[in-house]
């Protein structure tokens, strides 16, 4: 399925110059640069200055596999074989985006987008029917924040950078609990050094999660409806 837009929200937003170009850090291997990262109806490009010109590119939105937005920064894996890496996937990665751009871009993406886009932010619009303190389990130490539930998203709310997430239903390929103070999200985000597979987040709760209210959270996300 292809990225789709609705035809002039872009061009709109272009005109209050929130998308018209904005200066960026391109984060290399080694060192960085600076560039213009600009968003048109079609798909992204970016502008690379001085010796590292030739990192400039433009996306089509159908060539970009996975597009994770965060409060800070944009990371763009492509379908490029990385060189000398047995044919690892391609991806950029843009820091210091303004706040003006992330506001303006995330809506769209996040109502516009297929499973490709991934909301590595917490959704401030949230109508939230129950939320759980929860610690997100990471590899050697864990995340603390918020667990929202809302109508049709799951947001974890943090203020680790990078660590907070939003997931439309959509974006959900299961959950699972193996007691009252545990909650795991299973997404179809491509994960790991190949970025592939989907990805487990794994929640210790700091209050109980009744087996009624899991229950009917099963049912919301895998009911008839879906």
């Amino acid at each position: 399925m292809a990225f789709r837009i609705k035809t002039g929200i872009i061009a709109l937003l272009m005109s209050a110059q929130t998308l018209a170009g904005v200066t960026v850090v391109h984060k290399h291997l080694r060192h960085s640069g600076t560039g213009t990262l600009e968003v048109t109806d079609e798909g992204i490009r970016f502008t690379e200055e001085g010796k590292f010109a030739k990192h400039s590119r433009t996306w089509k939105y159908e060539q970009i596999q996975q597009l994770e937005l965060s409060d800070t920064s944009l990371r763009v894996l492509t379908y490029e074989d990385q060189r000398w890496q047995a044919g690892r996937d391609r991806e950029y990665l843009f820091e210091q985006l303004p706040k003006e751009f992330v506001k303006a871009t995330y809506p769209i993406w996040r109502d516009q987008f297929d499973q490709r886009f991934i909301a590595a932010l917490a959704d401030g619009e949230t109508t939230t029917l129950v939320e759980f303190p929860a610690k997100l389990l990471g590899m050697t130490k864990g995340t603390e924040g918020t667990l929202l539930f809302g109508e049709d998203r799951v947001v974890f709310r943090t203020a680790k950078e990078g660590e907070s997430r939003t997931w439309r239903l959509s974006d959900i390929d299961n959950i699972a609990s193996a007691g009252p103070f545990d909650f795991s999200v299973v997404t179809l985000e491509h994960h790991g050094s190949w970025n592939t597979g989907t990805r487990e987040f794994r929640f210790q709760l700091q209050r109980p999660m009744e087996e009624a209210r899991f229950n009917d959270l099963w049912r919301k996300f895998f009911g008839t409806a879906r």
